[in-house]
């Protein structure tokens, strides 16, 4: 069976670190900023994560989303492990794929947690984020056994490591009903494509490395709150007020802290918000990407002779 396609994509592949990505393209370059879409963690992929959005947003951009190492159909490239290295590969991608100038970021879950680290590390690259439940704005987990067995979960070594995911990976239906509020609100491609990225042989090991290039023993070593408010670019919150993954008190936080930011709380969501309420996030996405200002000003006009 081929890798999911959303509507409105097309497939590409590029070759980079020795390796393939699969990157999702679609619209047409200078019809507008162009937006970059960072997927999230655990058995996610460009795919499943914007699945609903890709046709949308297309209508008026140009789009690019790809499956980081480690996840989805991107292969021959190890997982490149915690926030910063994503974005520094994201950069990569970027760039091999025509995108210059500053991009409209968006990200769920840990590629939020990605796209904040682009924004702090090539700033140039980003022209605006939107964040959709970002990961890398607590400081530990709100549980100190559950952060205590979390951290003991990523110590563990790979013979034990992979073996236990790929276990834990059989039962991703219940997995993906725990972290939306309403599963009926998911399209049955999602579902689908979302089981079969976690009967992959290594399905999850990006993620896996995530974690444990993340999670400290007593704290998280991917916290950006002491220097989000660095980030001065607009940005765009939106968190389900549900979700039982990422606290909303993150996005609350940096929120407040950044220059130029808006939060949206979404009522009756969990964690894929883009999903679980695509139309409010394409309204939202819709009036944020309206009312940023023109990179470059149009030249005046000549004086009549």
């Amino acid at each position: 069976m081929d890798p999911l396609l959303p509507p409105g994509a097309r497939a590409e592949y590029i070759d980079l670190d020795g390796g393939r990505v699969r990157v999702l393209r679609g619209g047409t370059p200078g019809a507008g900023p162009p937006i970059v879409l960072l997927h999230g963690g655990g058995t996610d992929n460009a795919a499943i994560s914007w699945y609903r959005l890709f046709a949308p947003l297309s209508a008026d951009h140009d789009v690019l989303a790809f499956d980081l190492p480690g996840f989805g159909a991107t292969s021959g490239i190890e997982p490149v492990g915690g926030p910063g290295a994503m974005a520094d590969f994201t950069a990569r991608v970027m760039a091999a794929s025509g995108i210059s100038g500053g991009a409209v970021v968006v990200g769920v879950s840990m590629g939020g947690d990605a796209a904040l680290n682009l924004a702090l590390r090539h700033p140039a690259s980003v022209r605006a984020l939107v964040l959709i439940g970002p990961g890398g704005l607590v400081a530990r987990f709100r549980n100190r056994a559950a952060h205590t067995a979390a951290w003991l979960g990523t110590r563990l070594p790979d013979w034990v490591l992979l073996p236990a995911a790929r276990l834990a990976n059989r039962f991703a239906g219940a997995a993906l009903r725990a972290i939306v509020h309403d599963p009926a609100t998911l399209p049955d491609e999602v579902v689908t494509e979302f089981r079969r990225e976690a009967l992959r042989p290594h399905g999850g090991i990006g993620y896996a490395r995530y974690n444990q290039a993340s999670i400290g023993r007593s704290e998280m070593h991917n916290n950006l709150l002491p220097v989000v408010e660095q980030i001065t670019v607009p940005t765009l919150f939106f968190h389900g007020v549900h979700d039982p993954m990422v606290p909303p008190e993150g996005s609350c936080a940096a929120a407040a802290l950044m220059p130029d930011a808006r939060l949206v709380m979404v009522p009756e969501c969990g964690h894929w918000a883009q999903l679980e309420a695509h139309d409010r996030f394409l309204s939202e996405v819709a009036d944020f990407l309206g009312a940023l200002e023109p990179t470059t000003k149009p030249e005046p006009d000549a004086d009549p002779q």
